[in-house]
C-alpha cells in the first residue's frame, strides 16, 4: 500500500465514523488519525543494507584486522558489533534469507526467489518506502527477468545479475532492466567505485518526504583479484610475514577489542595450508593478499561516500546502517578451468585474459583473474576453522555493525555476543517501521518469516532468543540448539560432528562418540527440518 492509499484509507475511517460518532468524538479521531500519517512520513526511520562479498570475521579493523576500514570502525565505536550473528555459507542463499527473513530452503528456488515469499523491497515499497539497490543481485536466471531487482520490489537498480564479474567490465551489468555495459567502456571504471556511485546518487535523489530502503551489495573482495593500483601500493610488504604470523596478530587484536573471549583458542592452522617458511612463490603470495587487501579498502573508501551523500541529505541521524557479509573467506584456488560468462576472453584493451592462479603472475590488473586461496582465507576467518561453502563458524559467522544515531539506546560501541541469523534483519527492519509482513503476494498466501526482530537490542534489552538454527548449502549442513552443534564438512555421507558451542566456539572438540545418542536426536530433527522446508513452494 503506497502513502497516497494510506491516505484514502485514513480518510475511509474518517467518513466511517462522522456517520456513526457525536462531533466531539469525531475530532478525536481525525486528531488521531492525523498523528498516526505524520509518524508514518516522518519518524519511519531510513535503512541502508551493505553486505560485502566472500570475507572473513577478523578482516575489517574493528574485529581485529590491519586492512584500512575506518568508516565502517568509525560506525562501530558509534554503534553496535554482533559477534554470533550467523549467515549461510553461500552468496546466493544468504542473500535470499537476508531479502525474505525466510530459510533459503523455502526461500530461495533455482531460478530465484520463491513467489510465496515476499521480500524486504516488495514489503517496504508497499508502505510507502522508497527502494533502491546498488550491486550484486544474485537471485536470478540472467533469462528470467521476473526474479531481477525492480521485479522484487525494487524501484530502480544499477548493478549485477550474475555472482562473479571482472572489477574492469563486469558481465550482467544493467541499469534497472537496461543493459549497462557502455559504462564500462569509460576509463577508469571501476566495479566497487560505481556501486559506491549509484548508491550515493540514488540517496541524494530520492524523494525527501518518503522513508528509504538502500541496499548496497558489493562484490569486494569475491575472486577475481582486481584491485586498483593506488590502492594495492598501500599494502605492499604489509603480508611479509606470512598468514602465520598474520593470524596470531589478529588473534591478539580480537582478544584485546572484546570480539573474542580468552576461552577460545586460535584453532590449527588448516591441514592444506604449509607453513609460510615452506610456501612456494612467496612474493606472488603476498601480492594476493596485497590486492584482497586493496579491494576491501576501495569498498571501505566507497561506504564513506554513501555516509556523506546521508548527511547531505539530511537523512544520516534517522539511518540505520548495517553492515554484513554473506560467507565466510573463501578458499577457493581458481584454475583455469572454471570458466563461465562472467570471465571475459580479453580485456577492455583487447589483450587476453590470463585466468587461474599462476604462480609469478602477479594479480590485480584486468588481464589476471585469481583468488587468494586456503592461507589467506584461513587467516581472514581467524579464529575459526574452514571457510565458505561449510557451516563450521568460519564459514558462516559474519560481523554485523548496527549504527542509528536517532535510535540506538545502547552504550557506543557496544559488542553483542546475542545469537542471531542474517533472516533477522528483514523482521528487524519491519518492526522499526511499523510495517506487517504481507500476507498475500501475487494473489497467493505469503510464508511466514523465520526470523526474529534484533530491535530489541537496539534497546539495550535482551530478545527471545531462536531455539534452534539449521544450514545446509554446498558442503555444509548444521544444527544449533540449546548449547549443542551437529555440523558436517562434505557431502551427504560425511560424518557428523558435535560440538557443545556455547563452550566450544572455534570447534575443537569432536563429542560425537561421546554422545552417541545426542548425535542421532539432533540429526533426525535436521533431516525433518531439510525434507520440511524444501516440499514448500
Amino acid at each position: 500500500m503506497t502513502q497516497d492509499n494510506n491516505s484514502s484509507r485514513q480518510l475511509d475511517l474518517v467518513n466511517q465514523f462522522s456517520n456513526s460518532l457525536p462531533m466531539h468524538k469525531v475530532l478525536f479521531a481525525i486528531l488521531v488519525l492525523a498523528s498516526i500519517s505524520c509518524l508514518g512520513k516522518g519518524d519511519r526511520p531510513n535503512f541502508v543494507i551493505i553486505m560485502a562479498d566472500d570475507m572473513g570475521l577478523s578482516d575489517l579493523g574493528c574485529y581485529g584486522g590491519e586492512i584500512a576500514t575506518p568508516h565502517l570502525d568509525q560506525l562501530a565505536q558509534n554503534g553496535l558489533r554482533f559477534t554470533h550473528l550467523y549467515n549461510n555459507n553461500m552468496c546466493t542463499v544468504t542473500r535470499a534469507a537476508l531479502l525474505t527473513g525466510i530459510y533459503h530452503t523455502i526461500s530461495f528456488r533455482k531460478k530465484g526467489i520463491n513467489p510465496r515469499c515476499a521480500t524486504l523491497a516488495e514489503t517496504l515499497v508497499a508502505n510507502g518506502y522508497t527502494t533502491r539497490m546498488s550491486g550484486k543481485w544474485h537471485l536470478a536466471e540472467i533469462e528470467d527477468k521476473n526474479q531481477w531487482p525492480c521485479q522484487r520490489g525494487f524501484e530502480e537498480f544499477y548493478g549485477t545479475i550474475y555472482g562473479a564479474c571482472s572489477f574492469f567490465a563486469p558481465a550482467s551489468l544493467k541499469r534497472n532492466n537496461e543493459d549497462a555495459s557502455k559504462d564500462f567502456e569509460k576509463p577508469g571504471y571501476y566495479y566497487t567505485d560505481a556501486i559506491s556511485k549509484n548508491a550515493a546518487e540514488m540517496i541524494a535523489l530520492s524523494p525527501k518526504n518518503k522513508p528509504l530502503l538502500m541496499y548496497v551489495a558489493y562484490t569486494s573482495p569475491h575472486w577475481p583479484l582486481h584491485a586498483l593500483k593506488e590502492d594495492i601500493d598501500k599494502y605492499q610488504g604489509r603480508y611479509a610475514k606470512g598468514w602465520d604470523v598474520l593470524r596470531n596478530e589478529r588473534y591478539q587484536r580480537m582478544l584485546q577489542l572484546g570480539i573474542i573471549s580468552t576461552d577460545m583458542q586460535l584453532s590449527p592452522r588448516n591441514p592444506l595450508v604449509p607453513r609460510w617458511e615452506d610456501a612456494k612463490s612467496p612474493e606472488w603470495q603476498q601480492r594476493r593478499m596485497e590486492v584482497y587487501a586493496a579491494q576491501i579498502d576501495r569498498m571501505d573508501q566507497g561506504i564513506g561516500r554513501i555516509i556523506n551523500s546521508l548527511k547531505n541529505s539530511g537523512r544520516y541521524d534517522n539511518t540505520v546502517i548495517m553492515f554484513l557479509i554473506d560467507n565466510g573467506g573463501c578458499h577457493v584456488e581458481y584454475t583455469t578451468t572454471r570458466t563461465g560468462p562472467y570471465l571475459p576472453e580479453k580485456t577492455r584493451g583487447g589483450k587476453p585474459v590470463k585466468a587461474g592462479n599462476i604462480n609469478g603472475l602477479m594479480p590485480g590488473p584486468e588481464n589476471t583473474y585469481q583468488s587468494y586461496g586456503y592461507g589467506w582465507a584461513n587467516a581472514s576467518n581467524t579464529p575459526f576453522r574452514l571457510y565458505k561453502q561449510f557451516c563450521h563458524e568460519g564459514g558462516i559467522r559474519t560481523p554485523l555493525i548496527v549504527h542509528w544515531p536517532a535510535g540506538l539506546k545502547t552504550k557506543p560501541g557496544s559488542i553483542i555476543r546475542e545469537v542471531g541469523h542474517v533472516f533477522d534483519i528483514m523482521p528487524t527492519c519491519l518492526e522499526l517501521a511499523g510495517v506487517k509482513a504481507l500476507p498475500q503476494l501475487n494473489g497467493e498466501k505469503t510464508y511466514s518469516q523465520n526470523g526474529r526482530s534484533l530491535a530489541p537490542i537496539f534497546q539495550g534489552k535482551q530478545r527471545k532468543p531462536h531455539p534452534v538454527l539449521y544450514w545446509d548449502h554446498s558442503q555444509g549442513a548444521a544444527i544449533r540448539k540449546n548449547g549443542w552443534k551437529l555440523v558436517r564438512a562434505g557431502r551427504r555421507k560425511a560424518n557428523w560432528e558435535l560440538y557443545k558451542i556455547d563452550e566450544d566456539q572455534v570447534e575443537l572438540k569432536n563429542l560425537a562418540t561421546k554422545y552417541p545418542d545426542k548425535v542421532e536426536i539432533l540429526a533426525a530433527e535436521w533431516t525433518a527440518w531439510r525434507a520440511r522446508t524444501r516440499a514448500m513452494k
